[in-house]
């Protein structure tokens, strides 16, 4: 019911949209509300609040309270709607924002089917290699997902530029799966490239609205539905919603590869803390030697003009000698190079 409600926003008219955020920000309070109090709340007359409930199809307003209340009952956590106003003050953005986030989070339970969840995972267990592709916003969202699933020893990547997705898709196989998030699902470029990749064999695994041209073609639809107005304001909910359902996957895919996700998943910590332990370490000779060193000026403050490695800056013509690279080893003082040779053979 109040899915339905909010999917019905755009076809309302301006005053039976404003009835509709009323019964979707306070459901509870709206069933229990006499049609004067309804019509004050909203800022509209009390027919509007009449042909609001016609609008989705009740004869009236108590049969349409009936509906919202047993809509109510059913789905526990009612889905919340409120816009931003230009004279919101702080607490109310606060509150609209994690409100918002909150309830399409929840929400998103009822999109999402378990068996398209299993689908994509028993594609994604038998893929040679997955390719993830995304513009915008669902770009950085492509990325997360590539950032979380290669640490299972796939073979994964992740395109965000249109002119990479169509070449990449053109060299994919029936053993590739292809996974395409988009807000909208109607981009023209993820789909010519979705197109490609389907004609080459390749699965391809959709998180886009279910209505979307995106889904229509895709061979595993993960539902994203939100309520946002793409065309003017840059989506936050959806990509909330997107990153969610990445995590999802991830983490069903994990069980599902049990011992063997376990021992990738270590490998990947273990090169990590590895990596950070290591410390750089620099000779003492070359902090506190009186002879030139080439992290003068950087390692502590000096208060010569001297200019900081590695070259210096100054006014005379360039020849061989002059130039500290060419300096041989044998040299009396040791060279700027040669320090530097000691420092890059301790990484």
């Amino acid at each position: 019911m109040l899915s339905k409600i909010s999917e019905s926003l755009s076809n309302l008219s301006g005053a039976e949209r404003k009835v509709a955020e009323s019964a979707l920000a306070e459901p509870k309070w709206f069933v229990h509300a006499a049609v004067a109090e309804i019509a004050e709340r909203a800022s509209v007359s009390q027919p509007t609040v009449i042909r609001f409930c016609r609008s989705l199809g009740y004869k009236g307003l108590p049969e349409f309270k009936l509906a919202l209340s047993a809509s109510i009952g059913h789905e526990g956590m009612p889905y919340v709607h409120e816009e931003l106003n230009a004279d919101d003050n702080m607490g109310s953005v606060v509150e609209k924002v994690l409100g918002n986030a909150a309830a399409s989070l929840l929400g998103e339970r009822r999109f999402l089917k378990e068996s398209e969840l299993e689908n994509a995972i028993a594609i994604l267990m038998h893929a040679r290699r997955v390719e993830f592709y995304g513009v915008g916003n669902s770009g950085i969202v492509a990325q997360d997902a590539q950032h979380k699933f290669f640490r299972f020893g796939m073979s994964t990547v992740a395109y965000v530029d249109t002119h990479t997705q169509l070449m990449a898709a053109s060299v994919l196989t029936e053993q590739d799966v292809l996974v395409a998030i988009s807000n909208t699902g109607s981009s023209i470029e993820l789909l010519d490239a979705a197109s490609i990749a389907k004609e080459n064999g390749a699965a391809v695994i959709a998180l886009t609205r279910n209505d979307s041209p995106l889904a229509q073609m895709a061979d595993c639809v993960l539902s994203i539905a939100t309520q946002e107005n793409a065309e003017l304001y840059t989506p936050m909910v959806s990509r909330l919603l997107q990153l969610a359902v990445i995590d999802i996957l991830a983490i069903g895919l994990a069980l599902r590869l049990g011992d063997t996700a376990s021992t990738q998943l270590q490998k990947v910590k273990k090169a990590y803390i590895t990596s950070t332990s290591n410390t750089i370490k620099i000779d003492s000779s070359l902090i506190s030697s009186d002879g030139p060193n080439p992290y003068q000026g950087r390692l502590k403050p000096q208060k010569t003009e001297t200019p900081p490695f590695p070259f210096q800056t100054t006014s005379r013509p360039f020849s061989q000698q002059n130039c500290p690279l060419s300096r041989r080893a044998s040299d009396e003082t040791p060279s700027r190079f040669t320090g530097l040779v000691k420092i890059m053979d301790t990484f």
